[in-house]
């Protein structure tokens, strides 16, 4: 009994440091690469701004830390209902556009983008039900109602993100949230791979009716599309911002110009501080500093995936499983869309790349993973 106390104990207090160290590190190294890179336009504004979300998104990782998860398993239902109605408040006053999108809410102290609350709230929805499903009976989400309770509130959330707010990276990330926590739910891997091979079979058949349309009656998003198969032909609208970053991740080569010494910056990428960050970096520490960045969101990704594996929990379990979806799906669609792998769909680099809510909320993420890392075995 007094062993069982003492092993109980411990691991009150067995918090996974390396995740925290990592993610310290990137938010640092975030801080850094906001300040270089929009620093010849706009002096310290970008930074001072970045550095007071990451102050307040740091409290709020701290509040997750103390904050019991188990908690959240009570608000699992209410968590969608508040990410919907978030989402709707878009079209009403209080939604405000930046560059040409309506994505925030401004209730004047604050503004935030509802999608990022609503990657929150389909994973606590997720891994209650899951879980719920599961306590019943292991075989009630293999049903055809099981598989329904557990995907179509995020795929509602995720069209509302569409539909409103025009985002797709996020409606993307959402369903891809969404899928990982199923997969690990119902590890039966034939049906995802057909029904992954349908994704690839529907993606490459809009490529090619894009590539053989009238560029005329192309869509805004179909636009984009053709965008990424002939850049050069878009050299001065669509493609601009992908060209400037494909130059600045090629003049960078091996070693890079030296930290600030970008040139890409200096007014010829737009926005450089946010979804092409990535380039800058590559431009300015070369090759041996992206992978370096690339190596940490692995750790990253990895210490989510053993804390996963280790946790007693299955609602811990499957929180974490959704953050770390969450933060794979983000980093390989940012690097994807940068060097030109996918078409442009503007999505942030976390931690990296400004935007003081994505900061907030990934902070908030870190905190969970944290917290459930001190009941692990």
């Amino acid at each position: 009994m007094a062993k069982k106390q003492v092993q109980i104990r411990r691991s009150r207090h067995n918090m996974d440091y390396v995740l925290l160290t990592v993610v310290m590190f990137l938010i640092v190294f975030g801080l850094l690469m906001i300040y270089s890179t929009s620093s010849y336009e706009s002096g310290d504004l970008y930074l001072k701004k970045q550095a007071q979300s990451t102050v307040i998104g740091i409290l709020g990782l701290i509040f997750m830390i103390k904050l019991p998860y188990k908690y959240l398993q009570k608000f699992d239902f209410l968590a969608v209902v508040v990410s919907a109605v978030l989402l709707l408040l878009v079209l009403t006053p209080l939604g405000m556009e930046r560059n040409h999108a309506r994505r925030w809410i401004d209730l004047k102290f604050i503004s935030f983008q509802p999608a990022e609350v609503a990657k929150i709230g389909v994973i606590v929805y997720l891994a209650s039900i899951i879980q719920k499903l599961e306590s019943v009976g292991k075989n009630i989400i293999r049903t055809p109602k099981g598989i329904a309770i557990v995907m179509v509130p995020p795929t509602i959330i995720a069209a509302l993100i569409y539909v409103i707010t025009k985002n797709l990276s996020s409606a993307i990330i959402v369903m891809g949230i969404a899928v990982a926590m199923l997969f690990v739910a119902v590890p039966d891997y034939k049906w995802f791979v057909a029904a992954g091979g349908g994704v690839l079979a529907v993606a490459a058949a809009v490529v090619m009716y894009v590539a053989n349309a009238d560029a005329a009656t192309a869509s805004f998003r179909l636009g984009r599309v053709r965008a990424w198969l002939d850049p050069e032909s878009y050299s001065t609208d669509k493609a601009f911002q992908t060209l400037q970053a494909l130059y600045a991740i090629g003049s960078g080569g091996i070693w890079g110009k030296g930290l600030g010494q970008s040139m890409q910056k200096m007014g010829f990428l737009p926005e450089a501080q946010n979804d092409m960050i990535f380039s800058i970096i590559c431009e300015e520490l070369g090759l041996f500093g992206a992978m370096a960045i690339i190596l940490l969101f692995i750790i990253l990704i990895w210490s989510c995936m053993v804390i996963a594996n280790k946790t007693v929990d299955r609602f811990g379990s499957l929180l974490v499983v959704g953050v770390m979806a969450h933060y794979a799906i983000q980093v390989i669609l940012n690097i994807a869309v940068v060097t030109n792998t996918i078409p442009n769909t503007g999505i942030t680099l976390p931690f990296i790349s400004y935007g003081g809510t994505a900061t907030l909320f990934l902070l908030a993420e870190i905190g969970i993973v944290l917290n459930v890392s001190k009941s692990c075995k």
